[in-house]
Formats: structure tokens, sequence, C-alpha cells
């Protein structure tokens, strides 16, 4: 396992409609754990998927001026096809192409 990082082009200032539907999208993803501890302005937390355990396989998430940040723990093959999977569900629920800046997929 190695640790993987993306940035998706969902923005910490998208408006409310958008950030309504991102825990539609997280519980359709593969892992789905709910929301651990931490998160400011009163938010829910950090959300995870597969453990916990930041030691163990796992995956969390954290809203950052870039974008909607992932940060994990597992192997390549699987992280990739689960990046797959979220652009491809994000892009479904909110009705724009979701994908990473860094990688030209999308613009901001």
């Amino acid at each position: 396992m190695k640790e993987q990082e993306m940035n998706l082009n969902i923005r910490y200032d998208a408006p409310d409609e958008v950030w309504d539907k991102v825990p539609v999208i997280y519980a359709q993803l593969n892992g789905w754990l709910g929301y651990g501890l931490g998160g400011d302005h009163g938010e829910k937390g950090i959300p995870y998927w597969f453990s916990f355990n930041e030691d163990e396989k796992h995956i969390s998430a954290s809203v950052e001026p870039g974008g909607l940040q992932f940060v994990g723990l597992m192997d390549t093959e699987e992280w990739d096809i689960w990046v797959k999977a979220i652009k491809e569900i994000a892009t479904k629920e909110l009705g724009y192409k979701v994908g990473e800046i860094e990688l030209g997929e999308v613009d901001f």
C-alpha cells in the first residue's frame, strides 16, 4: 500500500445545492463508513472510507482552497478504481464534469 492523494474541482465556495449532494455521493462509494472525528465550523467531521484508522487501508476527505481533497493509504490499482467511481458518480449527481484540475481533466 502507498499514500494516495487527489483534489477534485468541488470548490470550498460552491453553493449549498452542490454541498448538499456531497453526502449522497459519499454514500454511493465503496467502503463508505461515515464521519469520524474532526471538522470545523459545525461540520459533522471527516468522511472516511474503509477504516477510521489512518495506519490501515483508508480514504478520507477534506475541503481545501484548491477543491475537495482525498487522501488515503491503499494499493494504486484499487485507488484508481475508486477514483474513477467518485468522478463518475459526482459528475452524475452534480451535473457538471468532476475531475482533477492538476491532471487537466477540468478547469476551475
